[in-house]
């Protein structure tokens, strides 16, 4: 540090939380005014939509290429966190990993066509460069047709930052802020923790219950029900 050869973190790198921190829950009116900002451009706006309706892992959601896409169901099969991979035949060529569903609903149903714009196939989300001459890519992450590359965790993080900082960069949300969101209004509702489990993937409900962090406003609500019969007359 005192040399002036401090080392940059790379842009692909994951924020990692610190120990006994918790992540923040965005209420839905927030997400919502997020999405609807002009100076967001349309496909972080899919993104941000989409990251909230399925309460899934963000790189599984820009992992996601449109052949994969079931349209109108309203679905997509997403490689999930530590997915084992199937249990194989003799002589089949290569294994392929369990795969688990991710469900959105009407705000990505809107925003998904115009964002694919006739696209068939390759990365739903791209940047808007093509890669440079040095670059080596797997065929799965260029988009066939325009060539664009998919777009990664570490320039969705930073496009997340600039659009909510408000103390400067690297003050802004996370993209994990979504899942942790959706799951919270779901328990909000009054969904079951089995339902969360299914919504989330988790396979334990301790971690679950990480996630569920019932906002000031729900706890009053659900404290009103053991008042005495006759207070609300």
């Amino acid at each position: 540090r005192d040399r002036g050869q401090t080392p940059a973190v790379p842009g692909w790198a994951k924020r990692l939380a610190t120990p006994d921190s918790e992540t923040p829950v965005r209420s839905r009116l927030a997400i919502d005014r997020l999405v609807a900002r002009r100076e967001v451009a349309l496909r972080e706006k899919t993104l941000y939509r989409m990251l909230y309706e399925t309460a899934a892992r963000a790189e599984e959601i820009l992992d996601l290429n449109i052949e994969n896409l079931d349209l109108a169901g309203r679905r997509a099969p997403v490689k999930a966190k530590g997915a084992r991979a199937k249990s194989r035949r003799r002589g089949q060529a290569r294994e392929d990993v369990v795969l688990e569903t991710v469900y959105w609903d009407a705000g990505t149903a809107r925003l998904l066509p115009r964002l694919l714009k006739g696209r068939t196939r390759g990365p739903v989300f791209v940047t808007h460069r093509r890669p440079g001459p040095g670059k080596v890519l797997s065929p799965r992450d260029v988009c066939p047709d325009t060539e664009l590359t998919r777009l990664s965790y570490g320039q969705a993080r930073a496009l997340l930052d600039a659009h909510t900082a408000l103390r400067g960069p690297g003050t802004g949300w996370d993209l994990h802020e979504f899942r942790h969101s959706a799951l919270t209004h779901l328990g909000e509702q009054g969904a079951s923790l089995l339902l969360l489990m299914a919504k989330s993937r988790h396979k334990k409900p301790e971690n679950v219950r990480r996630y569920f962090k019932p906002s000031d406003q729900a706890l009053a609500e659900v404290t009103s029900l053991l008042a005495p019969g006759d207070s609300r007359r």
